[in-house]
């Protein structure tokens, strides 16, 4: 039975005649989504349906304040409606022209108490998902206020899976996804996806995230989730000033995985560029003198097995410029590695060099090469230290020519210090402040940030285009130390969870793949197909050649790909999908005629069937195929590669046998 609005409410126990009074709805453009807020018994519900079968029932809105009790809202009206279709263009991306098509409804809720006595709250509802935030402009300018509870709720209809890890752990967005019925959900942080039996898949998260803590969604273990957002020590979540707006919260409706990894709800929800002219920032892939470090073949701090030195870089740099890479990250390159640094942040110098590294001679050299330094700002989460010296940090990058920056912020979740010793949360409103803030700083000297351990991507990256990529998930570094490592579920869930943020800084392409260790769970759990189809399938403008280059040059066969691949993308397609299974992604280079693939499978194997429809009809491509060997597999044979090439066109079907772990990467060349 489908249940239309008023009888959804009539069904959950709610009077129906109170509703109609104050009662305003509203459809995405295509009529796929309905939404329709109300305020009954003192509270303002929204809910939402899809096709007429609801998909979240009425749920609360609002927010609380120090010094007032819960605002009983008494009226909704002042609704505004508009239509939006236009259509801009991304300066990098994974897609260069993104449609916004939505359509807006604004009301004002009015409540009983002075903080909460004119609120108003606009929703964008699009044909994939919908959006809300609240608009607080009727307090006063310039007036402080403490917001204590975020009453907005998302109620579920029906049985739900969700894929998830509990927030606030030590290492911050860094564990493992399970997957559970929805209803055990106890703290999760977004985006949180699910699938329900209704065939329906949701995604939860927030857009333009700008002065506000990062919101977490509690579960009450029969459907519902509350928004929990982190707060500062002293429970406060957010301390703002007169008059503001939220946050949007975000929620992503399809009928496929591969539906809510191509919506761009997150970019819509967010303003222009702010930055007049980004063009000193090109998309690139990189190497660097980092994995060796986590193998333990040299050092971060100083001595004689220091990775940073001036000898060791020049190499990397020579080995960039033989193989048409842009970029060169040198981590511990700067005084204050020595010791536990984790523990010392506030020793770090972001303009001291060690000894043996020569800053100015290593970027010189490196631009006789056509290949710059890649800087690394690793903070140890001592952000006083960092801020303090920021400016001239960022300064001397500018001066020798560094363009982006690697930031880290390594500390364990709740225990930044602020500048009155108060332990913060690595994504509470001080953090997203100073994350916000160091971003301004970088694009005052022309720098980008590819920021770890971050505050989680909500789209900023349309405002702040030199916000390039994050980490905020666990990355190839775990599978150098990790116990166990990731396995290999973890890179077919990251496309429907982590990945719907926006870019991460996945660091993929290793091929020594066991890298010395007998045991799979300690050493990379992929096959070598893998490593290559993941440069399509985790978005990121910047991708790293992780491994050494010795392990480059012993497998040519295999290292084309990555010389071949781009990172920046005229469009891009998930074409296939299941959460925790496999996924095949498609992608055009931004201005070119070729198309790269990648598909990925769990510890299963798999054979899929692949329309190649997304090619130009009538054209004639070479496919360019690396996929697994007839024996290959994860645990017991991970480097057989096989390589082959094939002339195809938009009428063919390839069949893909991926091997457990394993993937296949494709180079689809434009013959005619």
């Amino acid at each position: 039975m489908i249940l239309r609005p008023l009888a959804l409410i009539a069904a959950l126990g709610l009077p129906v005649a109170a509703q109609a009074a104050n009662r305003e709805c509203a459809q995405s453009p295509g009529k796929v989504i309905e939404l329709c807020v109300f305020v009954d018994q003192g509270q303002a519900f929204y809910q939402v349906s899809r096709r007429g079968v609801p998909v979240l029932a009425p749920s609360t809105l609002g927010l609380g304040f120090a010094g007032e009790p819960r605002a009983r809202y008494t009226a909704l009206g002042n609704a505004r409606r508009a239509a939006v279709d236009t259509q801009w263009e991304q300066p990098w991306g994974e897609q260069r022209l993104i449609r916004d098509n939505h359509n807006e409804l604004a009301v004002t809720l009015t409540g009983d108490t002075p903080l909460n006595s004119s609120v108003g709250v606009t929703f964008r509802l699009f044909d994939d998902g919908i959006g809300f935030r609240y608009d607080y402009g009727a307090i006063p300018a310039g007036q402080a206020v403490s917001v204590t509870a975020d009453h907005s709720q998302f109620r579920t209809v029906g049985a739900y899976q969700a894929w998830w890890y509990e927030a606030l752990g030590q290492e911050r967005d860094e564990y493992l996804y399970t997957q559970t019925d929805a209803r055990r959900i106890t703290l999760a942080e977004t985006p949180l996806t699910m699938k329900g039996e209704n065939g329906l898949y949701l995604s939860f998260h927030e857009a333009a995230l700008v002065d506000f803590p990062s919101m977490l969604l509690a579960g009450d273990g029969a459907g519902t989730l509350s928004a929990r957002p982190m707060p500062w020590p002293d429970g406060v979540l957010a301390r703002k000033t007169g008059p503001f707006t939220t946050p949007w919260r975000t929620v992503l409706i399809g009928e496929s995985a591969g539906a809510l990894a191509d919506s761009r709800i997150e970019l819509n929800l967010n303003e222009p560029s702010r930055i007049a002219d980004i063009s000193w920032f090109k998309p690139t892939k990189y190497v660097g003198v980092w994995w060796e470090m986590h193998l333990k073949k040299t050092t971060w701090g100083s001595g004689p097995t220091h990775g940073a030195n001036t000898a060791n870089v020049e190499r990397y740099m020579d080995f960039a410029a033989k193989y048409g890479f842009g970029g060169v990250l040198v981590e511990g390159w700067n005084k204050g590695w020595d010791g536990e640094w984790t523990e010392h942040g506030d020793q770090f110098s972001f303009t001291e060099p060690y000894p043996d590294f020569d800053i100015r001679a290593i970027t010189a050299y490196g631009k006789a090469k056509g290949v710059e330094l890649i800087g690394h700002h690793e903070t140890g989460g001592a952000v006083v230290n960092y801020a303090a010296q920021l400016e001239d940090a960022m300064k001397l990058y500018q001066d020798v020519g560094v363009s982006v920056v690697k930031t880290g912020y390594v500390k364990h979740s709740g225990d930044i210090l602020d500048e009155n010793g108060g332990k913060q949360w690595f994504a509470g409103q001080y953090m997203v402040r100073h994350h916000l803030h160091a971003v301004e700083v970088a694009a005052a000297h022309r720098i980008a940030i590819d920021a770890h351990e971050p505050v989680k991507d909500t789209g900023l990256r349309r405002t702040w285009p030199n916000m390039i990529s994050r980490e905020g998930a666990r990355g190839q570094e775990f599978n150098a130390w990790g116990t166990p490592t990731n396995p290999p579920e973890h890179t077919v869930i990251l496309p429907f969870t982590r990945m719907l943020a926006g870019p991460m800084d996945y660091t993929p392409g290793i091929f020594d793949i066991t890298h010395g260790k007998a045991e799979v769970t300690e050493r990379v759990q992929s096959t070598l197909a893998t490593q290559l189809a993941l440069y399509v399938v985790l978005y990121s403008p910047v991708q790293m050649a992780a491994d050494l280059p010795e392990n480059y040059e012993a497998r040519p066969d295999a290292f084309q790909f990555i010389r071949d691949v781009p990172t920046d993308w005229e469009t891009s397609r998930t074409l296939a999908g299941e959460i925790g299974d496999y996924i095949v992604v498609a992608r055009q280079p931004r201005g070119g005629k070729d198309w790269f693939l990648g598909a990925l499978t769990d510890e299963e194997a798999r054979t899929l069937g692949q329309p190649l429809t997304f090619l130009t009809p009538g054209k004639r491509y070479e496919a360019q195929i690396y996929r697994d060997g007839p024996d290959a597999d994860y645990r017991t044979n991970p480097t057989a590669l096989v390589t082959e090439r094939r002339i195809v066109t938009s009428k063919d079907v390839l069949t893909f046998n991926l091997a457990p772990g394993g993937g296949t990467a494709i180079r689809f060349k434009l013959l005619n």
